[in-house]
């Protein structure tokens, strides 16, 4: 194997076991931050020893074991080794690298999603848990998740550094929460994923419509709670959401980078594997609760355009219905919106317009480029192409997508020939 195949195999081997190795070690060592340390060191000695050594043949068992080395070298350090080690019991006492250490993985997925918790703690602000959910449990490094949400390096970095003081000020427990807490905490755990997703599949600026990189994190870690909590309808109606939504990729791009709207999209480059997937998901979400939170019923949106073949198909009465319970659950204008669209396509374009100037009321919505964009769409419809003009151009003036922009300013340039 040549050097450049191994440092690239250590390279996809660290992203498949730090999560694993960090969450094993932060319930040892009760710290985030250190867990970090500790498995980056180990690392390290991997990427001076095994291009000569030869990779292990458990990757994860050797690096723990180094793990575990460090820490107790650390602690006789601080002078704290005897209280630390009586905290920790048997957990750090420094395995044998002669000995394959079988029962690494007999933890690591209640390990997992306790850290996924701790990355998600409310005390953290949401860009602070996005940003450590990514680093800790996606595996990214500070350079990735900088360039995926096109923020500078340094900031990520102190955005991480300052999550884990606070966590570790808080005294935050390495633990499991309880009944009462878990429901918050697995709905912060979902909204972290999902934020994540939408970044990349609707990126928010920059020059490309999608960052394709980051929907592909989000749903790993989406699969990862599924398995983790298994009993969880909303856990899976999220996976069915972005199943289904992630299946349209390849027909939202135009040649030029240009976004296509979903009823002008070939629905022959749809990915059927994964619409089969989000369907199942979406099924046993369905099987679990009964009846839909708002992630499943989300995806039975998604549901309802993946078993369309044709746009004219599409059963947007349904969509409609299904958004008017969305909306008793969740009170948001965006959802609203949403909605509006919907009503637009079930029932014509003056219902939906009516929804929408009731919207312009919304202080939340006052910077949201598809407030105007919608309002274009259906104003277009009504053949009110000079208002529907300034509508897009409105859009585009708020988008900071470069794709978004041009692709508005396309629009409104077609109502003025109109």
């Amino acid at each position: 194997m040549s050097a450049l195949d191994t440092h690239r195999t250590l390279e996809a081997i660290w992203r498949i076991e730090s999560p694993k190795l960090i969450a094993s070690l932060a319930r040892m060592v009760r710290d985030v931050g250190i867990a970090e340390e500790l498995a980056q060191d180990a690392f390290v000695s991997a990427l001076m020893q095994w291009p000569q050594s030869g990779i292990p043949r458990n990757p994860g068992a050797w690096l723990m074991a180094i793990a575990k080395r460090r820490a107790v070298d650390r602690f006789r350090r601080d002078k704290v080794l005897e209280r630390k080690r009586a905290e920790l019991g048997r957990d750090l006492e420094p395995a044998s690298l002669d000995v394959e250490i079988e029962a690494f993985d007999d933890d690591v997925g209640d390990d997992l999603l306790r850290l996924l918790f701790i990355a998600c703690h409310p005390v953290l602000s949401v860009d602070a848990r996005v940003a450590l959910t990514l680093r800790l449990l996606g595996g990214l490094t500070t350079v990735e998740i900088a360039r995926a949400f096109l923020v500078s390096e340094p900031t990520i970095a102190q955005r991480i550094v300052r999550a884990k003081r606070t966590l570790s000020e808080a005294r935050v427990p390495f633990e499991m929460p309880d009944t009462r807490e878990r429901t918050q905490r697995l709905s912060s755990v979902l909204e972290v994923i999902y934020l994540v997703f939408n970044e990349g599949y609707a990126a928010t600026s920059g020059d490309d419509v999608m960052r394709p990189a980051l929907c592909e994190d989000a749903m790993r870690l989406g699969r990862v709670l599924a398995e983790l909590t298994p009993q969880e309808p909303e856990v899976h109606g999220l996976v069915a959401l972005m199943e289904l939504q992630a299946s349209r990729a390849r027909a939202r791009i135009g040649p030029s980078g240009e976004p296509i709207l979903l009823l002008e999209q070939d629905r022959t480059k749809w990915d059927h594997i994964l619409i089969r997937r989000g369907l199942a998901a979406l099924e046993r979400a369905e099987r679990l609760s009964g009846a839909f939170g708002p992630y499943a019923l989300q995806a039975a949106i998604a549901a309802c355009h993946a078993r369309a073949r044709v746009p004219e198909a599409t059963d947007w009465q349904r969509i409609a219905a299904l958004y008017d319970a969305l909306a008793e659950l969740i009170s948001s204008p965006v959802i609203e919106l949403n909605r509006a669209v919907a009503i637009g396509m079930a029932y014509g374009p003056a219902a939906g317009l009516q929804l929408v100037d009731r919207l312009y009321a919304e202080s939340s919505l006052a910077n949201y480029h598809l407030l105007p964009s919608v309002r274009g769409d259906l104003l277009e419809k009504l053949a009110r192409y000079s208002e529907a003009q300034v509508e897009f151009e409105r859009a585009a003036s708020m988008t900071q997508n470069v794709q978004d922009r041009r692709f508005l300013l396309f629009r409104a340039a077609k109502c003025a020939r109109s």
